[in-house]
């Protein structure tokens, strides 16, 4: 098993299905633009299903960023606790999320899923055939990276802006 304190930031989805690509869109945007400390693992969990067991199993903590379908207004930013996940994750939304439910039950199951397991991310508009984001999914991706920087300091982990201690980031 790995270091007791690793974190998994695990962003899902779907690209090529609109809005459901939001958690790879954060995901992205968080690695481009924040360092994160060696003990946080950020992992394109697209739609692995089965294969993201290890992941979740080897982790002290986990944060699932997604599209979360609650039928709240779209773009509406959505914080799930471990107790919610199971409720909100059987309204399917896309084909990953099957398996993600699957995952996290046998996890449960087996009692190696993390007490700290959380997701964030935001309602989405569409989930349908079409390679970007909706305009008010867009608009929230900004808010969600600042929400999973959020829970990681909380969870002690000291997210920096990249190019901090060197100036003004270039890219």
């Amino acid at each position: 098993m790995s270091d007791a304190r690793r974190t998994a930031v695990i962003g899902l989805g779907n690209p090529l299905m609109g809005d459901d690509g939001l958690g790879l869109a954060v995901l992205t945007r968080l690695m481009e633009l924040w360092e994160a400390p060696a003990d946080v693992e950020l992992v394109d969990g697209g739609t692995w299903g089965m294969n993201l067991l290890p992941v979740i199993e080897d982790a002290a903590r986990v944060l699932l960023i997604d599209a979360i379908n609650t039928g709240a207004a779209p773009g509406a930013p959505l914080y799930l606790s471990r107790e919610q996940l199971p409720r909100y994750l059987a309204t399917k939304i896309s084909p990953h999320q099957v398996d993600l439910h699957d995952v996290l039950a046998l996890a449960e199951l087996r009692g190696t899923l993390p007490a700290d397991t959380v997701a964030v991310g935001l309602q989405p508009a569409r989930v349908e055939m079409i390679a970007e984001l909706s305009p008010a999914v867009a608009a929230g991706v900004d808010g969600v990276v600042s929400r999973v920087i959020a829970v990681l300091t909380e969870w002690g982990h000291e997210v920096t802006p990249k190019g901090a201690a060197a100036g003004a980031c270039t890219s």
